[in-house]
Parts: structure tokens; sequence; C-alpha cells
């Protein structure tokens, strides 16, 4: 009995959903008639065919991306609309409407000047023996009605919406061609500052401290042999700096393409720094396959960041790494349970990884409700 309750909630639950839709596209097919006008000039019919496709992409659970059209796909798409939003509508509204006066006509066939009809069952009502069993039977007949036909000519309806405006294969070469040129963009800017912190880097520290080292052999060799012993100590404040510029070396180097990766591998890579998370992460790699190098270090750098975003804002008592691989897809979760609100627009190294990501044709995605958890989740393609 539960479940047959749970389905017909289901199935009403379904009905009033695509009865809503219906509705709301008998309204909007009227005012773009009212509205021709207007939606002759390109913006405006934009934006409204724009708005179709989001009613129909959140009935059917699809995203919609936006994207500019040309004017005459825009206005044919709206006439399509209107011609197959009136007549489904009007239908939605004959049912929603008998639905709705059926129990009134039932209650108060007394009240009519002549005696009242129900919709589906033709009757003249003039008692209530005749009234009540046949307005239930009334009510069952459309509620079933509504129940079988609504919610699959709300979904033709939204299909039909996005097929007729969805980009056509030239549209969505110009949107790839468009989106592959801002990448471009956005590597070759990252690229030039990527150099130009090395070179800062290099310039400012390792070059800076070789030539202090230089300097102070050079003082070494001319007090050699007037003074072996201040000879000495110069010489072993070389060493010193020496060791100081070797590790700030390294650091250059771990930025350009991290050895860990090279020596033990994207696992090995993350496993190690897992070690040095500010949290407890937990790490679990499936098998990889083969994965080029560039995508190795885009995930490690991306888990680098979340990481390092996880111990400084996230207030996290814990974190794990998830890296699968699915066909040509590399796959990396990054999980955290802190307080969520994790922003990419506010400047959090996450606009970062996303610019790494898409230079190699990847998605970075963030799921951090308020509260938390926070999830970001980074694809990359093998091939």
């Amino acid at each position: 009995m539960t479940a047959v309750l749970r389905a017909a909630r289901a199935r009403c639950t379904a009905a009033w959903r695509a009865g809503r839709y219906l509705l709301a596209t008998l309204v909007t097919a009227a005012a773009t008639l009212a509205a021709a006008p207007l939606l002759c000039v390109p913006s405006p019919a934009q934006r409204w065919a724009e708005r179709h496709r989001r009613r129909a992409g959140a009935l059917l659970g699809q995203p919609v991306e936006p994207y500019a059209r040309t004017a005459v796909r825009n206005l044919g798409g709206l006439v399509i609309q209107v011609g197959t939003g009136l007549p489904a509508g009007g239908l939605a509204l004959l049912l929603l409407g008998g639905l709705f006066l059926t129990p009134v006509i039932t209650v108060l066939w007394w009240a009519f000047p002549s005696p009242p009809w129900l919709p589906v069952m033709s009757v003249h009502l003039t008692d209530w023996g005749t009234a009540l069993p046949r307005g239930t039977v009334n009510l069952v007949c459309l509620a079933a009605l509504a129940a079988v036909a609504l919610p699959p000519l709300a979904r033709a309806h939204a299909r039909c919406c996005l097929a007729v405006l969805a980009p056509s294969p030239a549209e969505h070469l110009v949107e790839r061609v468009t989106e592959l040129t801002r990448t471009r963009t956005d590597v070759l800017q990252a690229h030039g500052a990527e150099l130009r912190r090395i070179e800062r880097d290099l310039h400012d520290g390792t070059q800076a401290r070789l030539v202090a080292i230089a300097m102070r052999l050079a003082v070494a060799g001319e007090r050699f042999a007037a003074d072996p012993a201040g000879a000495a100590v110069l010489v072993r404040q070389a060493h010193a700096e020496t060791e100081d510029a070797m590790t700030e070396l390294r650091s250059v180097i771990r930025t350009v393409y991290p050895p860990v990766l090279a020596d033990q591998g994207l696992p090995g890579a993350l496993r190690t720094l897992a070690t040095r998370a500010g949290v407890p992460t937990r790490v679990d790699v499936g098998p990889l396959g083969e994965v080029p190098a560039a995508v190795e270090a885009v995930a490690y750098f991306a888990v680098t960041e979340a990481l390092a975003n996880v111990a400084r804002h996230s207030g996290a008592a814990r974190a794990s790494v998830r890296v699968t691989r699915d066909g040509a897809l590399l796959r990396t979760e990054i999980a955290d349970d802190g307080t969520g609100g994790a922003d990419a627009a506010r400047g959090s190294g996450l606009d970062g990884m996303r610019r790494r990501a898409a230079a190699l044709d990847g998605s970075l995605g963030i799921s951090s409700p308020p509260g938390g958890p926070t999830v970001v989740t980074v694809e990359l393609p093998c091939a």
C-alpha cells in the first residue's frame, strides 16, 4: 500500500509540475504574440529564446548553456514555440481548469440559476444523489487523464524547444573556435606570467646568492696569502650560501615540473604531497594507465593548490584526493569537510586551476555550499 501511495504521489507531482510548465508555456506564447514587434529586434529575441531554453532545460533536468544565435534562428524558434505552445498549453488549461471546477460545481450545484453540468460527464446536476457520485467519477477521470497526458506532453514540448534552438554544427564549430581562442589567450598570458615569475625568482634569489658567493670567493683569494684564517671564514660562508642557492634553485625547478613526478609518477607524487598537507589527507588512485606528462603536471598542481586552500581557508578536519581514469578522461576530485563557500571568482587559486585545466581542454567543477563539504573536480583529457 505504501508503494502504491508513493507512486500515486509521484504521478500527481509530475502532473502538477508538467501542468505548471504548460500553463507558463501558454502565457509565454501569448506574450510572444503580443510582443511580436519587439521580438523582431535581435537582442530581445535572443533573451526571450534563451528564457524558453532555460525553462525547457529545467523541466528535463538538463543544463543549458547560453550561446548566441542568428536573428533568423531566434525568430524561427519563437514562431515554432508559439505554434506548439498554444495548443499544448490550451490542453493543460482545459484539464487543470476542469479539475478545479469539478469540486466547485459538485458542492455548489444548488447555487446555479439553472442545473449545471460537469466537464466530462455531461449530465445536469439536480440533486445530491446525482452530484456526489458523478462529481467523484468526473474528478477521478480528469486526474487520471492529467497524470497520463500532461507529463509526456510537457517533456515533448521541452525537447522540441531544445531541439529547435540547439546549436547547429556550424554554431558548435564557431563556439569551439571561440573557446579555443580564449583558452589560447589565457594560456599565453599564464605562460608569460610564469616565465616572468621564474625570471624574477632566479634574478632576485639564486642569481643574487651566486653573485655574493663569487664576491666572497674573490675576497678570500685576495686574503689567502696574508690572512688564511679570514679567507677560510669567507670560504665557509660561500659554502653556506651555495647550499642556500641550491635550495632556492630546487624550489624554482619544482614549480616548473616537480621532480617527484618524474621519480614516482602521479600516484607517488600525490601521496608524498598528502604527507605535507596541512590536514590529514587520504589519497585514492585507481588504475591510470599511461598519462601524458602535461596532464600529470596539471593534476598535480591542481591537488597542490586545492590542498593549500583547504589548509588556509576551509577549517577542515580531513581531506581526500581521488584520481580515476574513465576512458580518455582523467578525473581528480579533492574533497574536504570544511566550511564551504569556495568560489573561483574570489581569487583563492581556483581560477588558476581552471586556466591550467582549460589549457589542456579540461574543465574545473566546484561544489561548495555554505557549511560544506567542498568538492573540487578537475577533468582532463588524456588523448
